[in-house]
C-alpha cells in the first residue's frame, strides 16, 4: 500500500469533508485498512498521523478546529467497532446512507462549548490548548493530548451546533467556571449568558451549586453580578412588555403600606385604579438549600395572600416566561386590570417610591 494507494473498496465520498479526515481505528477497519496499513500511513513523514489514542487524522498537517472537535468526540464517545461511521450507507454502493448518528456517551463541554454557543467572550477554538469533553462517570477514561476528560453522573441533553453535540449553556459554563481563577473572566461569561439570552441566572447558579465552585470567592463575587445583571434584565423586559403591547402605565418600583399601619410588601408594577399588583419573582433556587428557597417562597405567598384579601390582584411573573412567552403575560395583565371592574373596591393602601 502506497500513498495514493485508495483506502478501501468502500469510498468516503458519502461522508462530510471532516468525517473524511478523521476516522477511528474501528472505521478505518469498516474501509477494509488494517491496523498495519494504518501503521504504515502514520509513520514519520507519512500522509496520516495519530491525534489522539486511536484516532487518526488522515493528512500531514495541523488539524482544523472542526477536526479537533470531532477526533476528541470519537476519542471520547463509545462507538461500537461494529458500528460504521456517522452517514456511512447501510450496504456499499447503496445510494442513500443513515442519518447522521450523534456521537455515543460523549458532548462539548467548557469553553470550547460556549465557543460554539456564540460566547464572544470565551476564547476561539483556535486558541485553546485543551478542549473539554463531557462523559458518565463510570467511563474509564483518562485525559489524553487536547482532550480534556470531565465526568459526570448523567449527560445532558446536547445541543447539536454544526453537527457536534455539545452541552447545555449552564453546564458548560460550570465545566469552564471549573478550570478558571480569574473574577474578570468568570464574571464576563456568567454575565454574557445572561444578557445574550443563553440561560437565567437560576439556572447558572444551580448548575454553579452542584458542581460545588460557591465556595470559592471570585465565584461568588460573578455570581452577585449575574444574579443583578438578570433582575436588570428582566427588568427591562417589563418594561418593554408594557409598552409594545399597550398596556396602562403602572407606578414602578413601589412600597404598599396601609394608613398609618403596617408595611404592605415592595411591588416591581402596581396600577392604583384597578388595584392590580405585579411582582418579578428573580429568585435563584439553590440544590441543596430547599430550607431557604421554601421560606422565601412562604413569604411570597404571604405577601400575595395578605393583598388579596385587601381586593388586591397580584400578578406573578417570572424571567423566564418574560422572555419566553412576554405576549402571553401582557395578556394575563391586562385581564386582570379588565376585571377591576367586577370587584368590590379595594381598600385604600398608600404608595411609596422604593
Amino acid at each position: 500500500m502506497n500513498h495514493n494507494t485508495p483506502l478501501s473498496p468502500r469510498p468516503l465520498r458519502h461522508l462530510s469533508h471532516t468525517q473524511r479526515r478523521v476516522l477511528t481505528a474501528a472505521q478505518l477497519r469498516t474501509h477494509g485498512i488494517t491496523a498495519a496499513d494504518t501503521t504504515e500511513q502514520c509513520r514519520p513523514g507519512g500522509p496520516w498521523q495519530q491525534i489522539l489514542p486511536g484516532v487518526f487524522l488522515l493528512h500531514p498537517g495541523p488539524p482544523t478546529s472542526e477536526e479537533r472537535l470531532h477526533a476528541v468526540l470519537l476519542f471520547a464517545g463509545r462507538t461500537p467497532a461494529h458500528e460504521p461511521a456517522p452517514g456511512i450507507p447501510v450496504q456499499p454502493g447503496a445510494e442513500e446512507p443513515h442519518a447522521p448518528r450523534p456521537y455515543a456517551d460523549a458532548l462539548i463541554t467548557g469553553l470550547a462549548a460556549l465557543t460554539l454557543h456564540g460566547f464572544t467572550s470565551s476564547p476561539p477554538l483556535t486558541a485553546l490548548g485543551k478542549i473539554d469533553v463531557l462523559v458518565p462517570r463510570l467511563r474509564r477514561l483518562r485525559s489524553h493530548g487536547c482532550a480534556h476528560i470531565v465526568r459526570t453522573p448523567s449527560l445532558p441533553a446536547p445541543s447539536y451546533l454544526t453537527g457536534v453535540p455539545v452541552a447545555p449553556v449552564p453546564r458548560a459554563l460550570a465545566d469552564a467556571v471549573a478550570e478558571l481563577s480569574d473574577t474578570g473572566t468568570v464574571r464576563r461569561l456568567l454575565t454574557e449568558a445572561v444578557r445574550a439570552g443563553h440561560c437565567e441566572p437560576g439556572a447558572v447558579v444551580r448548575e454553579l451549586t452542584q458542581a460545588r465552585l460557591l465556595s470559592r470567592p471570585h465565584v461568588v463575587d460573578a455570581v452577585d453580578s449575574l444574579l443583578a445583571e438578570g433582575r436588570a434584565i428582566a427588568e427591562d423586559r417589563l418594561y418593554r412588555m408594557v409598552r409594545e403591547y399597550g398596556l396602562p402605565g403602572p407606578v414602578w418600583n413601589v412600597d404598599l403600606r396601609l394608613p398609618g399601619g403596617p408595611h404592605l410588601g415592595g411591588l416591581d408594577a402596581y396600577w392604583p385604579e384597578q388595584a392590580v399588583a405585579l411582582e418579578l419573582d428573580t429568585r435563584a433556587p439553590l440544590p441543596g438549600h430547599r430550607q431557604d428557597d421554601d421560606a422565601l417562597w412562604s413569604e411570597y405567598a404571604r405577601k400575595r395572600e395578605h393583598l388579596e384579601r385587601l381586593g388586591i390582584t397580584v400578578v406573578h411573573v417570572t424571567p423566564r416566561k418574560l422572555r419566553d412567552a412576554m405576549e402571553q403575560q401582557a395578556a394575563v395583565v391586562r385581564t386582570a386590570l379588565m376585571a377591576a371592574n367586577d370587584r368590590d373596591p379595594a381598600a385604600y393602601v398608600v404608595v411609596l417610591p422604593r
